[in-house]
């Protein structure tokens, strides 16, 4: 399940996954709250904690993680993705490098100090 954080200010959206992630989830929570935000301004700075709660993604999921990114590419100004699991890190660190905005992985033990880099 997708969580939204209300941990930064309204400009930026946080969500923590906890268990499975669904594209149930993708739909209901997070692309609802990315179309909110992008209706109010054009840049989006976005944290994405998986933290140990995260159990994997269905399918589903990662398709409509895809989407979404792609769908607004140019609105992404600043991505955070705080995890410990390694195949999540290469991946985000290697598509990241395609995003025009900047994109970090952080560990679960520096998730306050993602959370002041998307700030600053």
């Amino acid at each position: 399940m997708l969580v939204r954080i209300n941990e930064l200010p309204d400009d930026m959206l946080e969500f923590e996954a906890r268990g499975e992630v669904t594209g149930a989830d993708y739909r209901s929570v997070l692309i609802p709250a990315v179309e909110e935000l992008l209706a109010r301004q054009m840049k989006i700075r976005f944290l994405y904690h998986l933290g140990n709660e995260f159990t994997g993604f269905e399918a589903k999921a990662m398709w409509e993680d895809a989407k979404v990114g792609l769908q607004h590419l140019a609105a992404w100004e600043r991505v955070a993705v705080v995890t410990d699991v390694a195949w999540i890190a290469t991946a985000v660190k290697g598509f990241g490098f395609f995003m025009p905005g900047q994109v970090r992985v952080f560990t679960n033990d520096d998730l306050k100090q993602a959370r002041r880099w998307l700030s600053e």
